[in-house]
């Protein structure tokens, strides 16, 4: 079956883990193993990821440019460059039977979306209370709290349309397996005469990747993280694993808009759209996971 696999950016980066290249990359290879065991199962995947560490970095290291720095949409472009060559690589060195293509996506946006005014979305390292406060009157960042520690956050407008989907869908039916939407796609508006620009924004990821699915007619929307399951109450006593729900069966709760939140609400939007089966729960268990027998599967 044809699955849109959106992998998190805590699988591609650990919580906490230095920067480096050789980490990105040794996590990268970690997530393609995964890749590789659902393509030897015989399905189709279209893998999407997040971004938010690595477009915070080359933002920081933009930011010292003696020339200027460059703006978010052409940095979420880089770090979507950077991010796919590794999985299109590690996935070729694992399967190198299969075509693989990897493909920078605009992801249109309504410039009158309130979220330009509220910014949300985490990007770029963690600091301490102090330092993200001083960064923040140094370069006139938002900031946020983000478990224990801060950081940057930016806005983080709903997407619209992928303007690429004709193109991965023609992709997947010629049995491609392709790498796109990445860091939820590069945020663009329309003009008035019609013609794209780019924006100062990040796009969640998990959003971005439910409408892909949603307009590729996906058999499947699976979101892989750091955490098996969704949890009632997670980190208490009482927390509680969801293993099968329905749409509405989650209506009331609230979950936090900085992790889990936009991934359940990608997980409803699809299943309520497309009426086939969305899935949230780790990257190690993604193959039983598809087979139903691990994570949270969401279901009409």
């Amino acid at each position: 079956m044809l699955i849109v696999a959106a992998l998190g950016g805590n699988a591609l980066l650990r919580r906490g883990e230095p920067m480096t290249a050789e980490n990105q990359r040794g996590n990268v290879k970690r997530a393609a193993s995964v890749l590789a065991a659902l393509i030897d199962q015989g399905h189709s995947l279209v893998i999407t990821h997040g971004n938010g560490p690595q477009v915070g970095l080359l933002a920081l290291q933009s930011a010292v440019s003696p020339d200027g720095a460059f703006p978010l949409d052409v940095l979420g472009a880089e770090s979507a460059g950077m991010i796919g060559y590794m999985i299109e690589q590690e996935l070729a060195n694992l399967a190198s039977q299969r075509l693989y293509a990897t493909l920078l996506t605009q992801v249109k946006l309504d410039p009158r979306d309130p979220a330009f005014d509220r910014p949300t979305k985490p990007i770029g390292p963690i600091y301490d209370e102090a330092t993200a406060r001083r960064l923040a009157d140094e370069r006139g960042w938002a900031i946020a709290p983000d478990g224990d520690k801060w950081r940057r956050v930016v806005p983080s407008p709903r997407p619209l349309e992928i303007l690429e989907v004709s193109v991965i869908s023609y992709l997947v039916a010629h049995d491609v397996v392709v790498i796109c939407t990445g860091g939820g796609g590069i945020p663009v508006i329309a003009r008035d005469d019609g013609s794209m620009v780019g924006v100062e924004a990040v796009i969640d990821k998990d959003l971005a990747s439910s409408l892909l699915a949603r307009q590729l007619g996906a058999d499947m929307l699976l979101m892989l993280t750091d955490v098996d399951a969704v949890y009632i109450g997670y980190g208490t006593p009482d927390a509680r694993a969801l293993r099968r729900v329905g749409p509405t069966e989650l209506s009331g709760l609230d979950f936090p808009a900085g992790s889990m939140g936009p991934k359940i609400s990608a997980a409803i939007e699809f299943v309520e759209a497309i009426g086939n089966p969305s899935a949230i729960g780790r990257l190690e268990d993604a193959v039983e996971i598809v087979k139903g027998r691990q994570g949270t599967w969401f279901e009409p």
